[in-house]
């Protein structure tokens, strides 16, 4: 079974919807999607992610399932600075870095930065829906992996946003979710493809074959955005 994961296009977060580029970025993805065999489309409820999904959808006369658990991770922590709530990651180093079981992909959440707001509930939510949606292709959690009765080679394209997709990918791959969201990056578009191996019948695992790919953009002459990614120095 392989999963694609697909960050949408570059974004207009005030009207949650695409810029120009981010159209463009669109119909470059769809040049690639289209080719591909795909069993089912899903995709998060938040405009940009819609916007995205709707110009391969077009041009194939598909429709997506929309799941509200694919929206954009809308869990919070509070800054103990500012003492108001934000996302959990786009954190100073200095803010997270020295807390030892953030590192674990069982515990991550039981420290005061995390704690300090309704994140462990968001990812649990997630992570339940996530079981329950495997179940529905014949995959099983079984511990740490999955295990299934009848594999099946079926293509899923899923379209969402860059804070749901690495929750889920700690989950399935069993790392810790903030150091996905501090240290990895999927840039508009990207995709970011998840096979199953079953290397002994019945068990499986799901592998990372490629993060965050936007080779649709090379292709098609499109820089790449980098919304997102901080590539400041401090001086």
């Amino acid at each position: 079974m392989k999963i694609l994961f697909v960050r949408h296009g570059d974004p207009d977060y005030e009207k949650d919807y695409l810029t120009e580029k981010g159209f463009k970025e669109a119909h470059l993805l769809a040049d690639r999607l289209t080719k591909l065999n795909v069993r089912d489309f899903y995709c998060s409820p938040l405009g940009r992610a819609r916007a995205t999904a709707k110009v391969t959808l077009d041009r194939l006369g598909r429709e997506a399932t929309v799941c509200d658990w694919l929206r954009e991770f809308p869990g919070t922590i509070c800054d103990e600075d500012t003492m108001k709530y934000c996302i959990p990651w786009d954190l100073m180093p200095g803010k997270w870095t020295h807390l030892p079981n953030i590192y674990d992909k069982d515990k991550w959440f039981n420290n005061p930065v995390m704690a300090s707001g309704d994140v462990e509930e968001v990812y649990k939510n997630i992570t339940i829906n996530l079981d329950l949606f495997l179940e529905h292709y014949g995959y099983h959690r079984d511990g740490n992996y999955y295990s299934c009765k009848k594999s099946n080679k079926d293509t899923i394209v899923i379209f969402c946003h860059l804070g749901v997709q690495f929750a889920i990918l700690s989950h399935l791959l069993g790392i810790a979710a903030p150091l996905l969201w501090q240290g990895f990056f999927v840039a508009p578009t990207s995709i970011t493809t998840l096979v199953t191996e079953e290397r002994v019948k019945g068990e499986a695992y799901f592998r990372c074959q490629a993060l965050g790919d936007t080779s649709h953009l090379y292709i098609g002459n499109e820089p790449i955005s980098t919304v997102g990614f901080f590539q400041e120095t401090w001086e």
